[in-house]
């Protein structure tokens, strides 16, 4: 629809210069033409008119799916982040989310909202970044009376005894699990009061193609690649969900798109039964037609590592979740809408091509 009223801006411009007195023309083409170049010069909230799909935070895995996902269901959107990468013609815009008046431009005139962003992984970066990007995203939000879906991770869980679900407390056992909870509480209580329509939709540890950045990626995929041994984290016995990249732009659409589906906890499609990390590296193994020869990285070694390395440091207070069973249940999202997860065999086959 933008592009049409782009064009009928062009022509109504053709038709003023040459033909001014068809302006008020009893031709019903000319009428419309002009009616667009109306609503291209006033703007008319032009991109709420057409139900704007504004991602905040773009650029990651998730929002690439989800772009995919919004790309092939012809639907109108606006990629938003502090460095913008424009590539084709998607439309990219600058946004720094702990600027209140930046958050409230972009946003304006938009529909629905995805708070996809990611930041540096540094606790300090973590406390002044995320309680000021999802203040500023609520209030942008109820301003432009826009929807929004915070998209988040399983850390204000902490460690859970059990099944993780959308009804599961939090109950943070690290410094980033607190943050989290504080800012996902925060976004609920919101939408409790009435003061927007929001959603959290939560996946479980990543992996997929092309995905450099998931442990499951970095630690068996890449060097069961090419030829290497693989690595795990802590306990090979343990089993562990994880999400499969590409799934993630799909859910999220088809939630933003029902009504039912706000005000509430999602949590994303991801394979069950969970599987041990011996399974996961087998299946890795048989992938890359290689040896599923593996080692486990004990805490102490991952510690020791962390000392010189800043990224390693950060990510030992989260070790619990490899230590202890990490299963993530999706049985909500897959009964509501009636979609399954890629099973772990089907997904690492297909992340195993990207490799090639």
């Amino acid at each position: 629809m933008r592009l049409l009223i782009e064009i009928a801006h062009g022509v109504a411009q053709i038709y003023r210069n040459s033909y001014s007195e068809q302006i008020h023309s009893p031709n019903r083409v000319l009428n419309v033409i002009f009616a667009c170049d109306i609503l291209f010069n006033y703007q008319f909230e032009l991109p709420a008119l057409i139900n704007m799909h504004t991602i905040l935070g773009a650029g990651g895995v998730t929002s690439n799916a989800l772009v995919k996902e919004l790309r092939g269901s012809n639907l109108p959107f606006t990629l938003a982040s502090r460095n913008p990468k424009p590539v084709h013609d998607e439309r990219w815009i600058s946004v720094d989310l702990t600027d209140a008046g930046s958050v409230m431009e972009c946003v304006k005139g938009s529909s629905l909202v995805y708070l996809l962003a990611g930041t540096k992984y540094d606790i300090k970066v973590w406390e002044a970044f995320w309680p000021r990007a999802m203040k500023n995203t609520i209030e942008a939000c109820k301003t432009a009376n826009a929807k929004l879906i915070f998209f988040d991770n399983v850390y204000a869980y902490g460690l859970v005894n059990g099944v993780m679900t959308e009804s599961t407390p939090y109950n943070p056992v690290s410094k980033k699990g607190e943050i989290r909870a504080k800012i996902a509480e925060y976004l609920m209580d919101e939408t409790r009061r009435g003061h927007l329509s929001a959603m959290i939709a939560r996946a479980a540890d990543f992996y997929g193609p092309r995905y450099d950045k998931s442990f499951f990626n970095m630690m068996v995929m890449e060097p069961l690649s090419k030829g290497k041994r693989a690595q795990w984290l802590v306990n090979d016995k343990a089993p562990h969900s994880f999400t499969y990249t590409p799934d993630t732009g799909k859910a999220l659409l088809k939630l933003s798109s029902d009504p039912a589906a706000f005000n509430q906890q999602w949590h994303l499609p991801t394979s069950s039964p969970a599987l041990t990390g011996k399974k996961l590296i087998e299946m890795a193994a048989a992938a890359f037609n290689s040896k599923p020869q593996y080692m486990v990285l004990p805490k102490i070694m991952v510690s020791v590592a962390g000392i010189f390395d800043h990224n390693i440091r950060e990510a030992v207070e989260m070790l619990y979740q490899n230590k202890y069973d990490y299963i993530f249940d999706s049985s909500k999202f897959e009964n509501a809408f009636g979609i399954k997860a890629t099973a772990y065999e089907d997904g690492i086959k297909e992340a195993s091509k990207s490799y090639d």
